[in-house]
């Protein structure tokens, strides 16, 4: 694919740059990617560009504060790099299920998830869960790393299953995976928000950072006019339910009936 068709308001003479896949691990790079350097909490992505060079990237991404000594191959600097690198996974694996749930909370996530697979497996549908457990399609499980996997990871296994005639998923969304953006770029039909206790201040450090992570799926990755599930007798309710008026969602909660 050529890099025009991945980044919107990509330089004219890097357009026609051709693309085989995109990566932000430089161990995974293969000739022709895309390498993003991203910088995260431990390691800057930065520092491992010349290794992406080496096996065969065909252009890189990273911030626009990251300073590299000339190089003939391509380099973007840019200050939204989240952006573009959603934007470049949405471009590059176009074909996703039609209906793409996402399950948050402190508690229930993966029960959720296999209730969901449990109903539509009876119910003759092709199902698919990613999560906790990994990614279970019909009678198959893959082991997975994390319980929201890496942006491309994601939106590769999505396409995946598309091809795989799989229109139904339901994806577990962890605080860590929406803070880091993994989710991005995905068109949520529905979210679901199962309760909220403490959990996870090492990373979060406060109450209040934590249920703001869970917030950005309901703020920024559901398409308008989508769902928001919950409990109304949740004390989070009232902010759930003001978040979903600005956002344009539709309430169902499991107390009450839709909104």
């Amino acid at each position: 694919m050529l890099l025009k068709n991945l980044i919107k308001n990509c330089p004219k003479d890097l357009g026609v740059i051709n693309i085989t896949g995109i990566s932000i691990d430089s161990r995974k790079v293969k000739k022709g990617n895309l390498f993003f350097a991203l910088k995260g909490n431990k390691l800057n992505g930065g520092k491992f560009i010349s290794e992406a060079i080496k096996k065969g990237a065909n252009a890189i991404v990273c911030n626009s504060s990251f300073n590299f000594k000339k190089n003939s191959l391509p380099i973007i600097k840019t200050k939204k790099i989240n952006s573009i690198l959603s934007q470049s996974c949405a471009n590059f694996f176009k074909k996703k299920p039609k209906n793409i749930i996402a399950v948050t909370g402190t508690n229930g996530k993966s029960s959720v998830a296999d209730f969901y697979h449990q109903f539509l497996s009876l119910n003759k549908k092709r199902v698919a869960t990613i999560g906790t457990l990994g990614i279970k399609k019909n009678n198959t499980i893959k082991k997975i790393e994390l319980t929201s996997p890496d942006i491309v990871s994601l939106h590769k296994e999505l396409e995946n299953l598309k091809k795989d005639r799989i229109d139904d998923v339901i994806i577990e969304a962890s605080s860590h995976g929406l803070k880091q953006g993994r989710l991005r770029g995905i068109k949520f039909s529905t979210g679901i928000f199962t309760n909220f206790s403490q959990d996870h201040l090492d990373y979060h450090k406060t109450m209040k950072n934590y249920f703001n992570s869970k917030m950005i799926l309901f703020s920024n990755l559901i398409k308008k006019n989508g769902y928001l599930i919950t409990d109304n007798k949740l004390k989070e309710f009232t902010k759930l339910k003001k978040i979903a008026i600005k956002n344009k969602l539709k309430i169902i909660s499991i107390n009450k009936d839709l909104e």
